[in-house]
């Protein structure tokens, strides 16, 4: 998933930020909230964590636009306001989730990744197609029974792959949602990661590549 931390403590947010990471998610960064609209206005993100108390233009007002547009990303108010009343206030603005800190990075991660599976049709939990086997709760993947160890940014690729189920996947989506807004798209990241994935996967080859589109899995 590809997820948008908004948090004005600099140590914190890398935290957050590194913690999603070790989780496969693509993770991009905001210090106050005026730059999280201008993320949110260009950018396609599946969760959001929200820091209520930001500068700028409050953590209120980006929640409300979030929900007052036809964004899809779901939001995850954390704030250090713990009373009922605050909890109220943040999911009557729209909010679809609410941490309070301190907080534990397990229970944060879990409920960014349950929030994602509502901002998406939810896929089956085991993912099959073209003798692959890829169960996104476990992160592991057989092909033919074979296991096969793939590095995070592997995983992450295949399994939007595999969610596409035989539909043609455009190069700059898996940027987007395998990557982050650092990713340079010239790079040619995508390209190398499908040449390590079908290396890894082995023959026959079911990553086929259509020229000037993207990728898919007959």
């Amino acid at each position: 998933m590809r997820v948008l931390v908004v948090e004005d403590e600099l140590l914190l947010a890398e935290a957050i930020a590194e913690w999603l990471r070790g989780e496969t998610h693509a993770v991009d960064l905001a210090h106050d909230g005026q730059t999280a609209l201008e993320r949110l206005a260009v950018n396609d993100y599946d969760v959001v964590v929200l820091d209520r108390d930001l500068p700028i233009s409050h953590g209120d007002t980006v929640c409300a636009e979030v929900a007052a547009s036809e964004c899809s990303a779901r939001v995850l108010m954390l704030t250090a306001a713990a009373e009922v009343s605050d909890r109220v206030a943040g999911l009557s603005l729209g909010a679809d989730d609410y941490l309070t800190k301190p907080f534990a990075f397990p229970e944060l991660a879990a409920r960014v990744l349950a929030l994602g599976r509502r901002s998406r049709p939810a896929p089956p939990p085991v993912l099959r197609r073209a003798g692959i086997t890829l169960d996104p709760a476990r992160r592991e993947v057989f092909r033919d029974g074979r296991y096969v160890p793939l590095a995070k940014k592997e995983f992450s690729l295949l399994a939007e792959l595999m969610r596409a189920q035989g539909a043609v996947v455009p190069a700059e989506w898996l940027l987007e949602k395998v990557w982050d807004e650092y990713a340079d798209p010239f790079s040619g990241v995508v390209r190398l990661t499908i040449l390590k994935l079908r290396r890894k996967l082995g023959a026959p080859q079911v990553i086929e590549t259509i020229t000037g589109v993207g990728y898919q899995i007959l």
